[in-house]
């Protein structure tokens, strides 16, 4: 049997840890962190009225053309329908203007359902709307295929302004984190031709907008870890070492040694799947150990992963008793040049999301991406925002996050690192080649191509 280690238990690594499981290998998955999750984890907080809630460390969103987050979440135990509020493709603003699926389209087959929202977008004059629908179809008609070179700008250059700065900017932004002058039109094409005209999976229309009513940890590195603990001799063996950073990692003949405090394990596999950053360290300093042709290999996968750029994406959580949105999520506007910032692109109602919880009624999450303010100056602007933009002048800060490596810059051209380090050695993480940006279905994406390329078909 092999044996395999998952280094790093996020999305992408206990995605990794399952398949590997599922094809019979035995697996020991190593976590620094008391919490799994990696960068969509649960966090705990304290709210103004003394009561706790868990938040996350970020907000995120998965569409239903996610196929493999939500098979993967089945196959670990959990009902996408309690654990995730499906809507159609809307992004409303509090005024009510806006994209909106109509009620009448609900439920028709993709693209039709997308294309009919766009056609009665609100707030959007007439000619406004058929650009779109005229430029979204000849996308297609062109496979969502462009010159690697071109920017989201670029490519959108003739869309009418109202569209670009009250769609595209905010959907690019949002989906690599990346403004839509500097982000890569091939990737962002990739996005929108699955969650646009995508088919769906388990149930949910390509373009439905899954938001979780859990925290993230809950919502699948818990229940994966709960099926690895399950799992008997005849689909392999697992273990999970919580709470263990490894910090060695060297090669034994074909082999594979981790160091950690708890001492040394020998694994005929690794899969490394923590962020860019502590993957290129290790790998760096693993190459030290080799012999030289192998060592030269390392270090150029260790260059390819220093040479990301990366962008930050901030949470204001806000509290108020009596706090509640139109809509369980809203897009916000960027206000006209010269006026008050308003850093934040989406606001998130964690009540409405979470009904049965009493800890999150009144609770709001406000997304910031590619964010670049300190920590207390992106609060102060979004309660500021708020007022202005929702009528919320009672709102108390309960906590921002801020990670500031939280995804890779989604630029035009750029070459990821490779899955495949050299012989037993992989990486897993959004941040690894593949056609999509950083999100979750990217990270998972990631997990179950490095495990199967790790063990053997069952």
């Amino acid at each position: 049997m092999l044996k395999l280690a998952v280094v790093g238990a996020g999305w992408a690594g206990m995605a990794a840890a399952v398949e590997a499981a599922s094809r019979g290998a035995e697996v020991t998955v190593f976590e620094a962190a008391r919490t799994l999750g990696g960068r969509a984890r649960a966090l705990p907080a304290i709210l103004p009225d003394g009561s706790t809630a868990a938040l996350d460390n970020g907000q995120h969103i998965l569409i239903g053309a996610y196929a493999n987050c939500l098979a993967l979440m089945q196959k670990v135990g959990i009902d996408l329908s309690q654990a995730l509020l499906s809507l159609p493709l809307s992004l409303p603003h509090a005024d009510g203007s806006g994209l909106h699926t109509p009620s009448w389209a609900i439920g028709w087959p993709a693209p039709l359902d997308a294309l009919a929202a766009i056609a009665t977008t609100r707030g959007w004059r007439w000619r406004e709307r058929l650009a779109l629908v005229g430029t979204s179809l000849r996308w297609r008609r062109q496979g969502f295929n462009c010159d690697p070179q071109f920017t989201v700008a670029e490519l959108c250059a003739d869309l009418p302004v109202r569209v670009q700065q009250e769609l595209i900017e905010p959907l690019c932004v949002s989906a690599l984190n990346t403004p839509m002058v500097n982000a890569s039109a091939a990737v962002f094409l990739t996005v929108l031709r699955d969650a646009l005209f995508g088919p769906g999976v388990a149930g949910f229309s390509g373009s439905s907008l899954l938001l979780p009513r859990t925290d993230l940890s809950q919502l699948f590195p818990d229940a994966a870890a709960r099926w690895l603990q399950q799992q008997d001799g005849s689909t392999g063996t697992s273990r999970l070492r919580i709470g263990t950073r490894v910090s060695m990692l060297r090669p034994q003949g074909a082999q594979w040694v981790l160091g950690h405090e708890d001492g040394e394990d020998v694994f005929d596999a690794v899969i490394w799947a923590t962020a860019a950053s502590p993957a290129e360290k290790t790998v760096r300093q693993a190459a030290d150990a080799c012999d030289d042709a192998t060592g030269a290999v390392l270090m150029a996968w260790a260059r390819s992963a220093r040479a990301l750029n990366h962008t930050a994406i901030s949470t204001v959580y806000a509290w108020s008793a009596d706090a509640r949105l139109p809509a369980p999520m809203l897009a916000l506007r960027a206000e006209p040049a010269g006026g008050a910032p308003a850093p934040a692109q989406f606001v998130f109602d964690r009540g409405q999301l979470n009904p049965l919880d009493r800890s999150a009624q009144g609770l709001l999450a406000f997304v910031i991406s590619a964010s670049s303010d300190d920590r207390d100056t992106l609060q102060a602007q979004v309660l500021e925002q708020a007022a202005r933009q929702l009528g919320l002048h009672g709102l108390q800060p309960v906590q921002t996050v801020v990670e500031k490596r939280a995804t890779f810059a989604c630029t035009p051209g750029l070459v990821r690192p490779a899955q495949a380090i050299t012989q037993g050695l992989w990486a897993a993480g959004d941040y690894v080649e593949g056609p999509y940006p950083a999100t979750l279905e990217g990270a998972v994406r990631s997990g179950l191509a490095a495990a199967r390329s790790a063990t053997p078909a069952p």
